[in-house]
């Protein structure tokens, strides 16, 4: 019970602290306005922004797969995930053997709830004899959403020998088990991933996060102050408080309604 709360209330958390995935291109494509960040730290309106500017070069250049990768992210950062994956879909059609695209296209199905073809095209983007980390790590992170977590993990740490200390495989892997409710193994891997410089700062996010889940809120509100404003960490803190006392509650009730069917 303890675990499938967990679970569900990091879910929810993650979403209101924006907590995907991370891709790190800095994209320039003749004038297009675009912001040098990456995607997931733009700001609403900055995607809404890049998303009609983007929009307007993707119809004149579909072909081009650095514009096409960028415009499909910021449609999923905008909610638009249909959207997103037909972008993928036809950009995939056109570069059918290109490892970024195939990855991309992966995520955008996993992001669309078609884990099982999103799995085939993350596999069909790796070259067994020379494999590419970033792939390994993708697919680990399908095989999860998938309930596959021992072997999830297994590729998550292949993709620690390929790539030792890459901060985002040792948070996707201690996120893996926040989703199983070990909280302190979970904690172990992403304060190493933080410790890494330069790290993506949505790392300690999830670093805050997990704390938080073990009721060390004052803890989990200094780190979350270390990358967005005070008041934004506090926010998401009393969040979390919330979220965590409402299960709580809902838990006390359940089990004094068992008792009194028991008696």
């Amino acid at each position: 019970m303890r675990r499938k709360y967990l679970a569900n209330a990091t879910a929810a958390v993650l979403v209101a602290l924006a907590l995907s995935g991370c891709a790190r291109d800095r994209m320039t494509t003749g004038s297009v306005q675009t912001s040098a960040q990456p995607v997931e730290q733009l700001s609403e309106g900055q995607v809404r922004a890049e998303v009609d500017s983007l929009g307007r070069a993707y119809a004149s250049d579909p072909k081009n797969k650095v514009l096409a990768l960028r415009y499909a992210a910021v449609l999923q950062m905008d909610g638009r995930t249909d959207q997103s994956l037909a972008v993928m879909r036809r950009t995939a059609i056109i570069h059918p053997k290109d490892r970024d695209v195939l990855a991309a296209y992966g995520k955008a199905l996993a992001a669309a709830g078609e884990l099982q073809p999103a799995l085939d095209a993350v596999r069909r983007a790796q070259t067994p004899e020379y494999p590419d980390w970033k792939l390994v790590s993708a697919e680990a992170a399908i095989l999860d959403q998938l309930g596959k977590t021992e072997e999830a993990r297994n590729l998550y740490r292949k993709a620690l020998d390929l790539r030792p200390n890459e901060p985002s495989i040792l948070s996707n892997l201690g996120m893996s088990y926040v989703l199983e409710g070990d909280l302190k193994a979970a904690e172990t891997y992403l304060r190493k991933a933080a410790s890494v410089p330069g790290t993506d700062s949505r790392i300690r996010q999830n670093l805050a996060l997990v704390v938080g889940l073990q009721g060390r809120f004052k803890e989990a509100e200094q780190i979350a102050s270390q990358e967005i404003s005070p008041e934004q960490a506090k926010a998401n803190v009393a969040y979390l408080r919330s979220m965590l006392a409402q299960q709580n509650a809902w838990n006390q009730i359940k089990e004094e309604e068992e008792e009194r069917n028991t008696n």
